[in-house]
């Protein structure tokens, strides 16, 4: 199974699964979508991220991390302060499916779905990871041409379906960054890597990504998304021609004497740290057998809710323990990149309960109808919200409004390849469209390579994404 997207998809499963559900009636009530004013701390969290970096006066000040916090945390805190005051009608509890009482009860509810329900195994699969990765250091002499960079790109992209897209970028973004350590221009080279690694490299399997993995849970066959080879390929083999051509141009540029020059007393080819796949391993293990809402397979035992984020902090302390710190220094290793996506999600999963909602109340009636509406809404949404609440609502939606068979657990095929499609390419277009984009960017920054901001990075994201997302709809939807 998976690193990233089981941890990252069950806490989704356990979680946003629920978030599309009918909600249980209480006293013959029904939860009602918030007011679209709602969306506001979420937008304006949004906002901050984008521009903050960009002001002169706010810009010192934005690069610690306790300023993101405070500024994630209140906008989370104005979210519940309209659920308590504002609202006025019940919400669903993911865990239980009860709906709470209006007021502060409700405010709670929203606090509970956020944090025990998403951000908690969010932030556990991504720490673990993190950690345990940051222990597996490649020695050798590597150069950052773009024969290269595109053979890691490649790697990346062939291995995300199997050990999921957090998996493969926490496992490729250190070797990538140290081989263009040289080099001048390089922020692009992170930009294309968080397209192909961290989102369209994941869908071939359920394990690849989270919404797919969601799919797989609603009745979806493991081995349906298989059947997007051809859009794989033809998405992840165009965005490798481009880049490859894309960083050639760059590499001219570059002083390459200075890049290819050979050291002295060159490192021979190695890997250190070898010991931490065996623990990257058991945390696919925590995420494919530890699932609260299962039991364990052969056994009549649940693991009991957060035994399994237990066990994966767990493991990252001991790898930890069982890694020499020469190799964590060898990586610049530290917690600044994680703590960084910690304070800026808290607010983000708060924030982003509203706009959810509201989605999964009026997703059916948006006039989607056809496959390249589900792939571009589907896409657009999964854009700036999370791409698994996203691709469950228009799931649902496809699946109420019947369709033209062949039929894949009650959707109409083609309009399933058309959400699939769009909840995992289109996740890539911002940094906060699917978990692993902001770490490595995160990462990138902290190994001081200048990313660019939000809007800077939707710049590239529509001047490269968007055109093919267009041939996509057009040769297969």
């Amino acid at each position: 199974m998976n690193l990233i997207a089981d941890t990252y998809a069950q806490l989704e499963a356990t979680s946003f699964v629920a978030t599309t559900e009918q909600p249980h009636e209480e006293h013959h009530g029904h939860a009602e979508p918030p007011a679209f004013y709602s969306v506001i701390p979420f937008a304006a969290l949004l906002l901050c991220i984008a521009f903050l970096p960009l002001i002169h006066k706010t810009e010192e000040w934005w690069e610690h991390n306790k300023n993101r916090f405070l500024v994630a945390v209140s906008l989370g805190l104005v979210t519940l302060l309209y659920y308590t005051f504002l609202y006025g009608h019940g919400v669903v509890d993911h865990g239980t499916h009860e709906l709470s009482a209006p007021g502060f009860p409700a405010a709670v509810v929203v606090l509970k779905n956020a944090i025990l329900g998403e951000y908690i195994p969010f932030i556990a699969l991504l720490f673990s990871l993190y950690v345990i990765s940051g222990g597996i250091a490649f020695n050798g002499h590597l150069v950052g041409r773009p024969i290269l960079n595109t053979g890691i790109l490649a790697i990346g992209g062939a291995i995300a379906s199997f050990i999921g897209t957090t998996g493969a970028a926490m496992l490729l973004i250190r070797p990538l960054l140290k081989a263009n350590a040289k080099r001048d221009y390089v922020a692009h080279t992170v930009i294309f890597f968080i397209f192909v690694v961290c989102n369209t490299g994941g869908c071939l399997l359920p394990i690849g990504d989270p919404p797919l993995f969601l799919g797989f849970l609603r009745g979806v066959p493991f081995t349906w998304t298989l059947s997007l080879w051809p859009e794989w390929l033809a998405m992840n083999g165009m965005l490798l021609a481009v880049y490859f051509v894309f960083d050639t141009i760059r590499y001219r540029k570059e002083n390459r004497a200075k890049v290819e020059a050979v050291p002295e007393d060159p490192e021979p080819f190695a890997l250190k740290g070898g010991i931490n796949f065996l623990w990257l391993l058991l945390v696919i293990f925590c995420v494919a057998l530890l699932d609260p809402s299962k039991t364990v397979p052969g056994t009549s035992w649940s693991a009991p809710h957060f035994f399994r984020e237990g066990c994966m902090f767990a493991l990252a302390g001991i790898s930890l323990l069982t890694t020499s710190k020469s190799i964590r220094e060898q990586n610049s290793f530290n917690y600044e990149a994680i703590v960084e996506v910690a304070a800026l999600f808290v607010g983000i999963f708060i924030c982003m309960q509203a706009p959810v909602q509201i989605l999964n109340v009026y997703g059916a009636s948006l006039g989607i109808d056809s496959p390249a509406k589900f792939y571009w809404a589907t896409g657009t949404l999964s854009s700036f919200l999370d791409n698994a609440p996203t691709y469950v609502v228009f799931f649902e939606t496809a699946k109420s409004a019947g369709g033209s068979p062949p039929m894949v657990a009650g959707v109409s095929e083609i309009e399933l390849v058309a959400i699939s499609l769009g909840a995992v390419f289109m996740g890539a277009m911002t940094y906060i469209g699917n978990g692993p984009n902001f770490m490595v960017k995160a990462i990138a920054e902290k190994n001081n390579i200048r990313m660019p901001s939000f809007f800077g990075y939707m710049f590239y994201s529509c001047l490269f994404l968007l055109p093919l997302s267009i041939l996509l709809t057009i040769f297969f939807l």
